[in-house]
Parts: structure tokens; C-alpha cells; sequence
């Protein structure tokens, strides 16, 4: 059994920036964590798996992105923290994205009986993590003085024409096709 959990990719030419705050964060404040996933924001909350059962994951992941999708536009808008351990870049909440959250749930918890009863019941607040689970408090405290008034924008669509759904093991993305996959929707092989 291993943890497994659903995000959404931003394009490849925005990887870069968060990254490099991943990277300051492992050089000033011990945080390395961060680095396991490439950038990345969750849609279906983290759920026990077998592993010897990660088919049916992969064709119900497949399934749903061969549904069509509408595109989504995506805003990364400055940082955000969940004290005392989380800073984050924020992604901007509109209804696409909701609906998109909501449908992947309800195809998970209709073919596979995966549910997330926290998610159900607390608000979404989509983020891409840069600092967690190794920021100390102390640390916490420092770089959310440094970062805090950081300003950070992007804008990028996903889904049809640049989106990656993926699958992620134990908080790792790796080509190993045993510990993840990554599936693209129907025409939109290639992030721009």
C-alpha cells in the first residue's frame, strides 16, 4: 500500500520559478522537502492505494482525462503560508477550477470508491507548495518575512491545449513507470 494523489502540472516555462524558490528554501532554511514533486497543485487529496492494484488507478485516471474538458485559465497570484510549516505559491480559485476538482472526485469516488471526507467538507485552496514538512517553525517565521511581500504572477491555461493531470507515489513524480504516470488530455500532449 502507498499514498498516492492527483495534480494538475503548470506549463514546463513556469517550472522554473518556483524551483528556484524550492531551491532557497533547501539552501537558507533546510527545507528539501519541496523538491520531491516537480510544481504542481493537488486536485485529489492524497489516498491509500495497492500497488499491485495500480491499474484500475491508471484507467480510471485515463478515463476521466479522455472526457472532454473545458480549458481553465490559471492564475499563480504571490505567496501564501499555512502557518507554521507551509508557504505556497497561490493559484488563483475560479469555477472552472472547481468544477474540474469536483468532477475528478465524483469519477474517483464513483469508479474506484476513493473519497476524501476532509475535502467534502473543508473549502479548497488551491496552492503550490514551495516550503512544507521540513520548514521548522523558527525557519517558518524567517522566510515568511522575506517572502511574504514577494510579488508573483502568472497566467497560463490548462487542460485542452497545455494541462497535465498526474499521478503521483509517495509525494514523487519519477519516470519509473511503477511510481507514476503522467496522463495528458486528448490533444494536448506538449505544455506551452
Amino acid at each position: 500500500m502507498s499514498l498516492y494523489f492527483i495534480a494538475l502540472l503548470p506549463p514546463q516555462h513556469i517550472h522554473h520559478y518556483p524551483n528556484q524558490i524550492k531551491q532557497h528554501f533547501a539552501e537558507n532554511y533546510s527545507s528539501h522537502n519541496a523538491h520531491k514533486s516537480p510544481p504542481h497543485f493537488t486536485l485529489q487529496s492524497p489516498f491509500d492505494w495497492q500497488d499491485d492494484n495500480i491499474a484500475a488507478l491508471e484507467s480510471c485516471l485515463q478515463n476521466f482525462v479522455a472526457f472532454p474538458q473545458e480549458s481553465i485559465p490559471i492564475t499563480l497570484n504571490n505567496l501564501g503560508a499555512f502557518a507554521p510549516r507551509v508557504i505556497y505559491i497561490h493559484v488563483n480559485k475560479n469555477e472552472e477550477l472547481l468544477a474540474l476538482k469536483t468532477k475528478l472526485m465524483a469519477h474517483m469516488e464513483d469508479e474506484l470508491g476513493i473519497v476524501d471526507p476532509v475535502s467534502k467538507k473543508c473549502s479548497f485552496t488551491p496552492h503550490m507548495n514551495v516550503a512544507f514538512r521540513d520548514l521548522t517553525k523558527q525557519n517558518f517565521k524567517l522566510a515568511w518575512q522575506h517572502f511574504k511581500a514577494q510579488e508573483l504572477y502568472f497566467q497560463f491555461t490548462a487542460l485542452h491545449k497545455c494541462g497535465m493531470i498526474s499521478l503521483f507515489k509517495d509525494f514523487s513524480m519519477v519516470s519509473n513507470p511503477n511510481s507514476s504516470r503522467t496522463y495528458a488530455t486528448p490533444n494536448s500532449l506538449q505544455l506551452s
